[in-house]
C-alpha cells in the first residue's frame, strides 16, 4: 500500500477508535441540528422566505395550514400530498438503508429478522393508528368549518389519546411480541435476532405513536410540510446511527433498532416542539391535555373501524409471513427485500390517500361536494398512474434491485419470483387505497374496514390455506396479494357509484 494511503487510514481508523470513546448524545445533537438546519434552509430558499440572519435558529418554525376549501382542487391536493411523497419516500429509504446495510454487513439471517417482523408489528401498532385517522378526520372537519374552539379540543384529546395508547402498547408488545413470533413459526436460524430486534422496537414504540400523533395533527390542518421536515432529520440520523451501530460497534440487528428508535425519539422532539411553541390554533398546552368525552365518542368512532381494518389486514398479513416462514431463511429474506423495493411504489398512493381524507374532510366540513368529486377523480388515476409506472421499473429490474440487499442466489431467486408476480398489479391496490382514504374522509370509514377485512383478511387468508393445500408452492401465497387488490377496487367502484357516500342528498332534504 502506498505511504499516503497507509497514512489515511492510520488517520481514519484513529478517528474511528475516537468516536467509539465518545457518548451517544455528543454524536447524535450536532448531527440533528446541522441536519434540521440544513432542511430548513432548503424549505426557505423555495419558499423565498426572508432571514436577515447568517443563522437559523430554532425558534423560526411555524406551521404551514392550508385550507383547502377554495382554489384550484389539483393544486390543492398536488402541494398537499408531494411533501408526504417526499416523507414517505425518506421513511422508505432508511427502512431500505437498514435492510442493506444488515444484509450486507450482517448476514441473510439478519435480513430474514428484520423482514420477518413487519407484519406483526403492523399488527400491534395498526389499531392506534387507525384511531388517529379518525382524530385527523374529525380535526379536518372542524377546521374546515372554522371552528376554532372544537379543533382546541379535538387536538388535545388526540394527545391525550397518544398518551394512553403509548403506554398499554409499550408494555403489551414488549412482553408478547416474542410469543407471536413463535406462533408464527418463525425459523430458529432468525428467532433469537427477530426477537431482539421486535423487543428493543416495542420499548420505544412510544415515538412511532406520539411521532404519527403529530403528524396526523398538522397533516389535518393542510401542513405536510413541517413532517416532512421533521421526517427527513429522523431518516438522515437514521442512516448515520445505522453506519456507526452495525459498522463500528458491531451492533447487528439490535444496532438497527436502537437507530431507529433514537431517529424517531428526535422526530417526536421536533414535532411536539413545534406544536407547544406555535401560535396557530392547533397549538398545544400540557394542561389543557384530556378527553373531551364528544370529540374522543367522535374520534373512536371513526377511527377504531380504521384501526381494525389496520390491525386485521395486519393479522392476514402475520399468517402470511407464516407461510412464508414454511419455505425457509432464503424464502424470508428473498421475499423481505422485494417487500422494501415495492413500499416505494406504496408512497405515492399513501401521499394521495392522505391528501384526499384531509380534502375531503375539510369540504365536506364546508359543504362543498363538487369540489370532492373532482378532488376524487384526479387523486385516484393519478395515484395509480405513479404507482403503476413504477411498477414497471420493477418488473423490469427486479434481479439488479434485489442483488443490492444479497448476493445470496435462493434469496435472489424468490426476491424476482415476487417481483414478477406483484409489479404489474399495482394500479388496482392504488385504486383501493385511494378511494379508502376517501371514504374516511368523508366519515365513512365502517366501509373500507368491512372491505378489506372481508377480502384482504378472510377471503386472503382462505385463498393462501386452500392454495397450499392443493399446490404447495411458494407462488400460491405471492398470488394473494394482487388476487386480493383487484378484488377490493372492484367492490370500491361499484360502492362510489352506488351509494351516497357524501351524504349530500340527506343533508339537502335536512336543509329543506
Amino acid at each position: 500500500m502506498p505511504n499516503g494511503q497507509q497514512v489515511g487510514k492510520e488517520n481514519s481508523d484513529h478517528n474511528l477508535d475516537d468516536l467509539a470513546q465518545k457518548p451517544l448524545h455528543s454524536l447524535t445533537l450536532p448531527i440533528v441540528v446541522h441536519c434540521y438546519q440544513g432542511i430548513e434552509w432548503s424549505f426557505c430558499l423555495f419558499s423565498g422566505c426572508n432571514k436577515e440572519s447568517d443563522e437559523l435558529e430554532w425558534s423560526d418554525m411555524g406551521t404551514h395550514s392550508q385550507l383547502m376549501t377554495t382554489g384550484s382542487i389539483k393544486k390543492n391536493l398536488i402541494s398537499f400530498a408531494i411533501p408526504i411523497f417526499f416523507g414517505n419516500l425518506l421513511q422508505q429509504l432508511y427502512q431500505t438503508i437498514d435492510s442493506l446495510v444488515v444484509g450486507n454487513f450482517v448476514s441473510k439471517e439478519a435480513l430474514a429478522a428484520i423482514s420477518s417482523i413487519t407484519s406483526l408489528t403492523m399488527l400491534l401498532v395498526g389499531l392506534f393508528q387507525g384511531i388517529f385517522i379518525g382524530a385527523g378526520v374529525v380535526i379536518s372537519r372542524s377546521f374546515g368549518e372554522g371552528n376554532k374552539e372544537s379543533v382546541q379540543k379535538a387536538v388535545h384529546t388526540t394527545v391525550a389519546l397518544a398518551l394512553i395508547s403509548s403506554f398499554f402498547l409499550t408494555i403489551f408488545g414488549y412482553r408478547y411480541a416474542p410469543v407471536i413470533l413463535s406462533w408464527m413459526k418463525t425459523p430458529p436460524d432468525v428467532f433469537f435476532e427477530a426477537q431482539t430486534y421486535i423487543r428493543i422496537i416495542f420499548a420505544g414504540i412510544a415515538s412511532l405513536v406520539l411521532y404519527n400523533t403529530a403528524s396526523g395533527i398538522l397533516q389535518a390542518v393542510g401542513d405536510s410540510k413541517n413532517p416532512l421536515k421533521f421526517l427527513a432529520v429522523s431518516a438522515l440520523l437514521n442512516v448515520v446511527l445505522d453506519l456507526i451501530f452495525v459498522l463500528k460497534f458491531n451492533m447487528g440487528v439490535a444496532g438497527v433498532a436502537y437507530a431507529t428508535i433514537i431517529s424517531q425519539v428526535v422526530s417526536t422532539i421536533l414535532s411536539f416542539r413545534l406544536l407547544f411553541t406555535t401560535s396557530d390554533q392547533i397549538r398545544v398546552e400540557i394542561r389543557k391535555i384530556a378527553i373531551h368525552r364528544r370529540f374522543a365518542a367522535e374520534t373512536l368512532r371513526l377511527g377504531i373501524p380504521s384501526g381494525i381494518q389496520n390491525s386485521v389486514t395486519s393479522f392476514a398479513n402475520v399468517i402470511l409471513q407464516y407461510s412464508i416462514n414454511l419455505f425457509g431463511a432464503s424464502a424470508i429474506a428473498g421475499n423481505g427485500a422485494f417487500m422494501r423495493i415495492q413500499g416505494f411504489a406504496f408512497i405515492p398512493i399513501t401521499a394521495f390517500a392522505l391528501a384526499l381524507t384531509t380534502f375531503t374532510g375539510q369540504n365536506l366540513g364546508a359543504r362543498e361536494y363538487e369540489r370532492v368529486r373532482q378532488a376524487a377523480r384526479f387523486g385516484i388515476f393519478f395515484a395509480m398512474l405513479i404507482a403503476e409506472a413504477i411498477g414497471l421499473l420493477m418488473y423490469f429490474g427486479a434481479a439488479p434491485l434485489i442483488t443490492l440487499f444479497s448476493r445470496d442466489a435462493e434469496v435472489i431467486f424468490y426476491g424476482v419470483q415476487k417481483a414478477k408476480i406483484s409489479s404489474l398489479l399495482l394500479f388496482p391496490l392504488a385504486l383501493s387505497h385511494a378511494m379508502a382514504g376517501l371514504y374516511r374522509g368523508a366519515g365513512k370509514s365502517v366501509v373500507p374496514m368491512l372491505v378489506m377485512l372481508a377480502v384482504w383478511c378472510v377471503f386472503r387468508i382462505i385463498f393462501i390455506q386452500v392454495g397450499l393445500a392443493i399446490y404447495y408452492d411458494i407462488r400460491v401465497v405471492f398470488w394473494a396479494y394482487p388476487v386480493t387488490w383487484s378484488i377490493s377496487s372492484i367492490i370500491f367502484t361499484i360502492y362510489y357509484f352506488a351509494v351516497d357516500w357524501m351524504g349530500q342528498h340527506s343533508n339537502e332534504r335536512a336543509a329543506a
